[in-house]
């Protein structure tokens, strides 16, 4: 399930469950950097797509499966499919919410993950609202460009810099002490 579709929440605990472990992933600063980025290559969305997935199926086929497993998991796939080595203890956090988030479906509670569902929301509308706000704003940036290209035909002569003088260098004679010996002086003391 993609995060980013409107469709609503869940309606029963698996759904719910799928439902929290991919609002947990997609929110996930290491991840969502490594999606951004292509660290996985041009599949790399599709590749967290499938990470949502094989957890959701880890956790309904094997019981046993704690915090722990979970994180382990998470990191070798980060390692494996994004050559990312996260060593943040940011992917126990994520194993640590997604096993809570298990945990209240197990019990029919479902406001947590339907409050992460509410902010998930509200950030892809602002997300939305930025991207129009950044298009606008290049679009009239082109605008600028192609009225400055207009005038680009009248040239205004700038004339000549003018010449820089510089000084120049003093030589440093080189010191001889009593012995005929040439003393060695650094740069910076000259």
């Amino acid at each position: 399930m993609d995060a980013q579709s409107t469709a609503p929440p869940a309606t029963d605990a698996a759904s719910y469950l799928d439902l929290a472990i991919t609002l947990a992933l997609n929110n996930w600063p290491a991840l969502t950097l490594a999606v951004q980025s292509n660290w996985g290559g041009p599949t790399s969305a599709d590749k967290r797509a499938w990470l949502c997935g094989a957890i959701s199926e880890m956790l309904n086929e094997r019981a046993e499966t704690d915090a722990e497993d979970l994180e382990d998991v998470l990191v070798q796939v980060m390692n494996d499919e994004f050559d990312v080595v996260v060593d943040d203890e940011s992917a126990g956090n994520v194993a640590d919410l997604i096993m809570e988030l298990k945990d209240q479906t197990v019990r029919g509670e479902f406001g947590a993950i339907q409050e992460m569902w509410h902010v998930w929301q509200q950030k892809s509308a602002q997300r939305s609202a930025a991207a129009d706000m950044f298009k606008q704003v290049e679009s009239k940036d082109e605008d600028q460009e192609t009225d400055e290209s207009e005038d680009e035909g009248s040239d205004v002569e700038m004339g000549d810099a003018p010449a820089v003088e510089r000084a120049p260098r003093e030589r440093v004679e080189p010191e001889i002490d009593d012995d005929g010996f040439t003393k060695v002086v650094s740069k910076k003391k000259r």
